[in-house]
């Protein structure tokens, strides 16, 4: 059964494979669990306890739409970046109830499915460059190798030089090298569950490794509990709010439109170009149907009662691990309903464990860097751009839309604005405008 519906054979991988790189891509974007309620619930009035569960079953519902519509190894959840401009802007910043916001995140993955299935989403991608493709992957690598130094401590923010390294003496940043030297170790030798075992082994470590008051590692206070109830936010839903309150409604529905299309289109891509899901011509066949299940999984987390859900980066750690279909994605959606069950175990996993899963990505995603023609500037420039960028601004969208821009410029004053392809041009006029939004 599971060959028929997920044809592992023609993708040479196995179902011990499949599972194995599920589980990996797991570990590293379990903290959604934990992460996302707490920012959600932040002076917005909604239930803390019941947006554990939400999170939880937006994530399995988008891994299964994805898995179902594309058979590839991408797992979604609610997205960090979305869930903060959610929370701290729409609702807290512009006064909108949370009911309102939620609505308006429903009808933007409304939008998105139209402009999904329609192809919409799919030419704008292939109106970008190869270049900018290089950089957009390459960025998005630097991006999470950066958040694994960052989760370590090996980085930490600095007054004067705005990041500096961190005290690497310390027990936390010191296991998070260990990790990486292991991790890098076995994988160069082709260990199966490279990734995956050396996060538990660290979690287990971090029990015995003092760090300030406790261990690296937390005890946890149990393991079995029932989830919270979700009766506060299930199909609550201010549904005519964006109808209501146009004026207010419709800058923020843009402004999720533009974040959300090109943070899943560039981890989309990056993931496809890291994987070889990509042809002979540098297109990726599956991308509308699985930008099309990252819209529908947005529309059902806004009904449960979460902010956008998308793609999630860290699926490249489960491509890494042997990832090819969409049996991954199933393993992925399958963990997070049990951890609805065991979420003190999964609270007690450190940063320090799953830095360095982050880190050894982020270097395999930054080796795209090779088919960039270092001979031609007008290739160089906007690819590196947009790489640098996207990890410095923190951002993906923006760090595209620097790349974006800076290329239809570089291209005209050079007189070679005519190869710039209809979309492009588009694009980057919309960036402009965004900017002043």
């Amino acid at each position: 059964m599971l060959e028929r519906c997920f044809k592992l054979q023609a993708e040479g991988t196995t179902i011990s494979r499949e599972c194995l790189a599920g589980l990996t891509t797991f570990a590293a974007m379990a903290y959604i669990i934990v992460v996302n309620p707490l920012i959600l619930s932040d002076g917005t009035g909604m239930d803390h306890a019941g947006l554990i569960t939400v999170t939880a079953l937006a994530a399995a519902l988008g891994c299964f739409i994805m898995a179902t519509l594309t058979n590839l190894p991408i797992a979604q959840a609610p997205g960090m970046g979305l869930n903060s401009y959610f929370a701290s802007v729409v609702v807290v910043g512009m006064g909108v109830p949370w009911e309102g916001a939620l609505a308006m995140v429903f009808w933007n993955g409304l939008i998105f499915f139209a402009l999904s299935v329609s192809g919409v989403r799919g030419a704008i991608i292939k109106s970008l460059p190869s270049c900018l493709q290089i950089g957009i992957q390459c960025g998005i690598g630097f991006f999470i190798a950066f958040i694994g130094l960052k989760n370590a401590e090996i980085i930490v923010s600095n007054p004067f030089t705005l990041v500096s390294e961190g005290d690497i003496l310390k027990a936390a940043p010191l296991m998070a090298l260990g990790g990486l030297l292991i991790m890098s170790a076995l994988t160069v030798k082709k260990i199966p569950g490279a990734i995956i075992a050396t996060v538990l082994l660290l979690s287990v470590a971090g029990l015995f490794i003092p760090s300030g008051d406790g261990t690296i590692t937390a005890t946890p206070e149990g393991f079995f509990g029932l989830p919270p109830s979700i009766g506060q936010t299930f199909l609550a839903l201010d549904w005519l709010y964006p109808f209501r309150h146009w004026e207010t409604a419709l800058p923020v529905i843009a402004t999720l439109l533009i974040l959300d299309l090109f943070d899943s289109l560039g981890t989309i891509v990056a993931l496809g170009r890291q994987s070889g899901m990509m042809n002979d011509k540098g297109e990726m066949p599956k991308l509308n149907r699985a930008l099309t299940a990252d819209a529908l999984a947005t529309v059902c987390g806004s009904l449960l009662g979460t902010s956008t859900t998308t793609a999630y980066i860290e699926s490249a750690t489960g491509i890494e691990a042997g990832g090819r279909t969409g049996l991954t994605s199933v393993v992925v959606g399958c963990c997070f309903l049990l951890a609805l069950f065991f979420t003190p175990i999964l609270t007690a996993v450190p940063a320090a464990a799953t830095a360095p899963a982050l880190i050894m990505v982020g270097l395999f995603m930054a080796q795209g860097l090779k088919h960039i023609d270092y001979g031609n500037l007008l290739e160089v420039a906007p690819a590196i751009l947009t790489a640098l960028l996207i990890p410095l601004s923190f951002s993906i969208t923006h760090g595209i839309m620097a790349g974006i821009i800076f290329y239809c410029g570089l291209m005209l004053l050079t007189g070679r604005g005519k190869e710039v392809s209809l979309g492009a041009w588009i694009i980057a006029a919309v960036f402009v405008g965004f900017a002043f939004i």
